[in-house]
C-alpha cells in the first residue's frame, strides 16, 4: 500500500517519538466565518482515506446573516459534514433535500460527478444562530472512483456510542473498538467524535495503519507532551497510543484507516488518480449541459452556480 511517509529504515516503537506529524491548520477568513483546513497540508496530503479535513466556525451569525454556497461539482470522493452546532439546508443533483443536524452522517457519494448547495436559508436567518461543524473529504480507492453518486443519511441515535472512564464516544464512520457504524465505506476507515472528561484517557484502535487526531476543543497531552485545540496530530504505525484530556477535558475527532492505493491530484472539488480525470471534469463543469452533459444541478437549487476557476 502507498504510505510516503513509511520508511522501512525508519525505527518505530520505542525507539522514535509516537508522534510522526504536527499540523497546524491553515485559517481563511471567509467575510466573518473562519475556516481552517488541516488537510490536505505540507506535511500531509491524507490521513488514511482523509484528503480534506476543514473546521467551520465557531461563528455567530446575526439575523438576516447566513452561509449561502452555491451549486458546485465534485469526482472522485466522498463528503462527511459533521455538525456540533447549527444547520445546513442540503440540497444536490440527485434531488436530495434535507436539514444537515448536529451529531447526524451525511454520506455524499461524489464518484462520477455529482453537484450540491449547502446554505442556511429560510427560518434560520429569522434569528441569530450559532455554527461549528467539519467537513471531509475522504478520496475514493481507484476501482471505485467512478461509482454512482449516491447519498446515505444516518441519524445520529443510529451511531454506536460509548461510554465510560470520562469519555462519551460516538463512532461516525468505519470501524473502532469493536464498534461498526452503519454507513457502507469503501476502504477501511475510522471516524470518531469523542468527549473527554479531565485526565480520561482514550486509546486509538490498534488495527488501522493510519491514525490521527484533531483536538477540537480543549487539550491533551501524548507523551508528556501537551498540545492544544486547533491542531492535528498524526502517529507513526504500529504503536499502542492514549491521548489523555487536559485539566478542562477535550474534544477531540479521530480519523483514520488504510492508507490509499496512490497518490492523488486535487484541483478545486475535484480529487481523482490522474491528471486526465480532473482535466475531464474541469471540461464538463465548464461546458454547462446541465441537461445531457456530465454534471446536473441540484433541480431544487438551479437558478445559480459556482464557475469553475480559470486556473
Amino acid at each position: 500500500m502507498w504510505n510516503p511517509l513509511l520508511d522501512p529504515e525508519i525505527p518505530i516503537g520505542d525507539a522514535v517519538d509516537a508522534i510522526e506529524t504536527v499540523i497546524v491548520p491553515r485559517a481563511r477568513d471567509l467575510g466573518g466565518f473562519e475556516v481552517r483546513r488541516a488537510l490536505p497540508s505540507a506535511q500531509r496530503q491524507m490521513v488514511g482515506p482523509f484528503i480534506f479535513f476543514d473546521q467551520m466556525g465557531p461563528a455567530e451569525f446575526l439575523t438576516g446573516q447566513g452561509i449561502d454556497v452555491r451549486p458546485h461539482p465534485h469526482i472522485g470522493l466522498a463528503t462527511v459534514t459533521y455538525l456540533m452546532k447549527g444547520r445546513l439546508h442540503h440540497r444536490d443533483s440527485l434531488g436530495t433535500n434535507l436539514w444537515i443536524e448536529p451529531g447526524a452522517v451525511n454520506w455524499m457519494v461524489a464518484g462520477h460527478g455529482i453537484s450540491h448547495s449547502e446554505r442556511t436559508d429560510e427560518e434560520m436567518r429569522k434569528a441569530p444562530f450559532s455554527m461549528l461543524g467539519l467537513q471531509t473529504w475522504m478520496a475514493l480507492p481507484k476501482e471505485h472512483e467512478d461509482a454512482t453518486p449516491d447519498f446515505i443519511h444516518a441519524e445520529k441515535t443510529s451511531l454506536p456510542e460509548l461510554e465510560g472512564e470520562g469519555k462519551q464516544v460516538r463512532l461516525v464512520l468505519g470501524t473502532a473498538w469493536g464498534e461498526k457504524a452503519p454507513v457502507k465505506v469503501f476502504s477501511e476507515t475510522f471516524y470518531a467524535d469523542a468527549l473527554l472528561q479531565p485526565g480520561a484517557a482514550i486509546p486509538l484502535p490498534d488495527d488501522h495503519e493510519d491514525r490521527g487526531v484533531y483536538v477540537l476543543d480543549g487539550a491533551v497531552t501524548v507523551g508528556g507532551q501537551e498540545f492544544e485545540a486547533g491542531q492535528m496530530l498524526v502517529f507513526r504505525p504500529g504503536d499502542r497510543i492514549s491521548v489523555r484530556a487536559g485539566d478542562q477535558g477535550a474534544r477531540l475527532m479521530l480519523l483514520g484507516g488504510a492508507t490509499m492505493d496512490g497518490p492523488r491530484h486535487i484541483w478545486w472539488n475535484f480529487v481523482a488518480s490522474s491528471k486526465e480525470r480532473i482535466e475531464a471534469a474541469k471540461e464538463a463543469w465548464r461546458a454547462g449541459d446541465w441537461a445531457h452533459g456530465r454534471f446536473r444541478l441540484p433541480p431544487d437549487d438551479n437558478q445559480e452556480f459556482i464557475p469553475a476557476p480559470e486556473r
